[in-house]
């Protein structure tokens, strides 16, 4: 039975829940409504937590204040998507319940967990039942009474979490996209997760630990048992840059994730260092040198070793970086991280993924790009160190997705600098946004209403592929087709890409659009992308028609239409 929280079992608490939702986190993926491959609630949840944990780790707080409030400042910079967010103002909401209190016995701490639904709500412009909302704000009004009735902590959380489950339950009928799809809240069950794991640590129960589902060690790996074709990136690539320039390696880490899979970087004052397993390796290095000096690396096909290990031959490597003599230091720089002094009135800042992309928005006038979108949600950290690294007064701050606007609003309050979010929901709506800037202007107003302004002019399709099999909004979907998307709902779904182009092609012409820009993805070659640029011009032939290589990933194609 325990009677009071302290600083030390609140710290343990969000170890205990950050390891539940780790560990069940994919589950909570596969809820994603949408059968899009940005089923990232799960992800995006336990990326959010686990910068809290890592906090915590670095310290041993003296009271709950301490370590309510050290959760609270890790989760808000560290927010990924929407779910991040709220997860974020629900702990915030907590801290502020919690303030001065070196513990807390039920009756308090129910209070702070109300206090924590009030933040997430105040900053929620539209909320919707059936969602994280919903289910937090049952369970929270739950333990009250619960509290009230006498009991202890303990108790008082499982009263909790048993209201949110049957609230989570009944989330399928409340949202009707969720009734649609016969899936419960995945915000909501993220939530009651981490609470469950909080209560398990004051029920003394064992964390849970992350773990490899692999069958038993052979004494030898049976290297024939499977083919080359199962290695999804091919070329183990290891690299050590010196730092040049003093700038956070999260962008770099975002795009790495982006092109390849197995990514660790290493970092200290002078140096990094990346191991990651991709198809482009070159691409890899190329971006890292946006950082520094190239200073080793080692590039190994790992196909070819397969074959070379399944025949019983000795595997070519090149030399082992590890034994290669350190990096030198660096020369003195100033120190990064800290916010740039305003040269000018306005900068400009675009979320967004791809090389082409990036580069398109740097030519409109943006002063910097974070690397970020669907799959791959940018922490509010990352957006704020690109607000604070422009040399401006006022930054207006281009999203350019839906998943993304909340995390980047929450840094108005991180900084000197007025942020100033345009709520674009896609990269043609941004793209749209710059190009309406009168970059002579001294009004702000009059800089933010040109840019909302045209955010409704152009029409976004995409052009992505099934995740899984779904039958949603009466389309029958089946894993690996390709899905069109037109203003974020589905448009259709069809085995051959040329078929949805087609219609897309076709519904322009309905629209009699005038301007028409497909933005091909990592995944298209230049040749295909210019064949679906001559199916457009034939289907428009009054429209200007522009094909350009956006190189983001999951999408093959953005296409703009105003």
């Amino acid at each position: 039975m325990t009677e009071q929280i302290s600083g030390t079992l609140f710290k343990r608490m969000i170890l205990h829940g950050a390891a539940c939702i780790s560990v069940q986190k994919q589950s909570i993926n596969d809820l994603n409504v949408f059968p899009v491959p940005d089923g990232d609630t799960g992800t995006n949840m336990s990326m959010t937590i686990n910068t809290a944990v890592a906090e915590l780790r670095k310290c041993e707080p003296a009271s709950l204040d301490q370590a309510a409030s050290a959760t609270a400042s890790a989760l808000l910079r560290g927010a990924r998507g929407n779910s991040g967010v709220i997860l974020s103002l629900l702990f915030r909401g907590i801290s502020k319940g919690l303030k001065g209190r070196q513990s807390a016995d039920a009756r308090a701490f129910a209070a702070a967990m109300q206090e924590g639904v009030s933040s997430a709500y105040k900053a929620v412009m539209k909320p919707a039942e059936g969602t994280v909302l919903t289910v937090s704000r049952l369970a929270a009004k739950r333990a009250v009474d619960a509290a009230e009735a006498g009991a202890d902590v303990e108790s008082m959380l499982d009263e909790a979490i048993r209201e949110g489950r049957e609230t989570l339950a009944q989330t399928v009928d409340m949202n009707p996209v969720l009734k649609k799809a016969g899936v419960v809240d995945a915000g909501g069950k993220g939530f009651l997760i981490i609470l469950e794991g909080m209560l398990s640590e004051l029920r003394g129960e064992p964390v849970p630990e992350l773990s490899e589902e692999s069958e038993a060690p052979q004494d030898k790996a049976d290297f024939a048992a499977f083919s080359t074709g199962e290695i999804t990136f091919a070329f183990d690539t290891v690299f050590i840059v010196r730092k040049t320039v003093e700038k956070s390696l999260e962008p770099l880490r975002t795009y790495l994730g982006s092109i390849g899979d197995s990514l660790v970087i290493g970092e200290d004052d002078e140096a990094f260092k990346v191991h990651v397993h991709t198809n482009i390796p070159g691409d890899a290095l190329s971006e890292a040198q946006k950082y520094g000096t190239l200073e080793l690396a080692k590039i190994e096909n790992m196909r070819t070793q397969h074959d070379d290990l399944a025949a019983g031959k000795k595997v070519q490597s090149t030399d082992d970086l590890e034994n290669e003599e350190a990096p030198q230091a660096a020369p003195d720089e100033p120190a990064g991280g800290g916010t740039a002094a305003p040269e000018k009135k306005f900068g400009f800042l675009a979320v967004c993924a791809g090389d082409g992309l990036a580069a398109l928005f740097r030519d409109l006038g943006a002063d910097r790009v974070v690397s970020g979108g669907q799959t791959m949600n940018p922490s509010t950290q990352s957006i704020l160190e690109g607000v604070n690294a422009i040399p401006a007064e006022t930054v207006f701050v281009l999203p350019n997705n839906g998943n993304i606007i909340m995390a980047a609003q929450q840094c108005a309050a991180l900084t000197e600098k007025k942020v100033v979010v345009i709520p674009s929901k896609t990269v043609p709506q941004g793209i749209t946004a710059m190009m309406n800037v009168d970059f002579e202007s001294q009004e702000e107003q009059e800089i933010e209403e040109a840019m909302n302004g045209s955010l409704g002019a152009v029409t976004t399709a995409q052009i992505t592929y099934a995740a899984r099999n779904s039958d949603f909004d009466g389309f029958d979907i089946r894993e690996g087709d390709y899905l069109a998307l037109e203003e974020g709902k589905l448009f259709g779904t069809d085995a051959d890409l040329s078929v949805l182009l087609e219609k897309l092609a076709a519904d322009a012409a309905d629209r009699g659009s005038s301007f028409i820009s497909l933005y091909f993805g990592s995944d298209v070659e230049q040749a295909d992308a210019e064949k679906a640029g001559k199916l457009f011009e034939e289907r428009c032939p009054g429209a200007e028609v522009s094909v350009l290589s956006g190189g983001q990933p999951v999408y093959y194609y953005i296409i703009s239409m105003e």
